[in-house]
């Protein structure tokens, strides 16, 4: 099995793209859901979080409320890092829990959906692959405008918050262009989905993974000969 990288912009489309790979069957892992787990009341970052940042943060039920934390750490970028330092090795911990179970389970490869990727870099070093789901400018723009109902002014400074769409493609192995209709999006889906699929890359690993584990075996084995002797 190997990991494949999905990323995107605010309203790019990063989510449709990763709709499209389900439905085909393929195993995803989003991190924006992992991301609400690990911040479940009485959770190790849950806790943390109403220490830094009060309880003013949670609602009535004893959850956070993610929008006025949002509104917190969106114009403020110490506290954005800070919130990033408490849940990002949480939300690693808790992805690779889930890439292990598919990995027993014989999953040629796994889809990684995560908002962040190049930006936080910690992932990268593992993925054979890395898709960017891209759209011009106007389109992310508009698009954001009327899913949210912000003013253009508004919607600007949330694109300028995050890394530009033209330079995660440049990170990118393979580019889902997703600036026309939901059919060619698909079209393009399906051509990087066979081509996964195609992919040797799951060989190689299964191959590693099985030597490691002989040498593992045999180191065992000579020890406790040793100690029997």
């Amino acid at each position: 099995m190997f990991l494949v990288g999905l990323t995107g912009g605010i309203s790019s489309g990063k989510s449709t793209v990763s709709t499209m790979l389900r439905e085909l069957g393929c195993p995803i892992i989003d991190a924006d859901v992992v991301a609400r787990k690990v911040v479940e009341p009485h959770t190790p970052a849950y806790s943390r979080i109403v220490y830094h940042f009060g309880p003013e943060i949670l609602l009535e039920n004893g959850e956070i409320d993610r929008q006025k934390l949002g509104q917190l750490i969106f114009a403020n970028e110490e506290k954005r890092k800070l919130l990033n330092s408490i849940t990002h090795p949480e939300i690693h911990k808790a992805m690779l829990k889930e890439i292990l179970f598919y990995f027993l389970r014989g999953y040629r490869y796994v889809v990684l959906d995560v908002p962040l990727l190049f930006e936080t870099r910690r992932l990268t070093q593992f993925l054979a692959h890395t898709v960017v789901v891209y759209c011009d400018p106007a389109t992310q723009l508009l698009r954001l405008m009327q899913r949210d109902g912000l003013t253009q002014e508004q919607a600007e400074q949330r694109i300028a918050a995050q890394m530009p769409l033209n330079e995660k493609r440049g990170l990118a192995n393979h580019v889902i262009e997703n600036s026309g209709g939901r059919e060619d999006t698909h079209r393009q889906v399906l051509r990087l989905h066979t081509k996964l699929e195609d992919s040797m890359d799951f060989l190689l690993v299964r191959v590693i993974a099985i030597a490691a584990t002989a040498g593992l075996g045999g180191i065992l084995l000579y020890a406790a000969k040793i100690l029997l002797s």
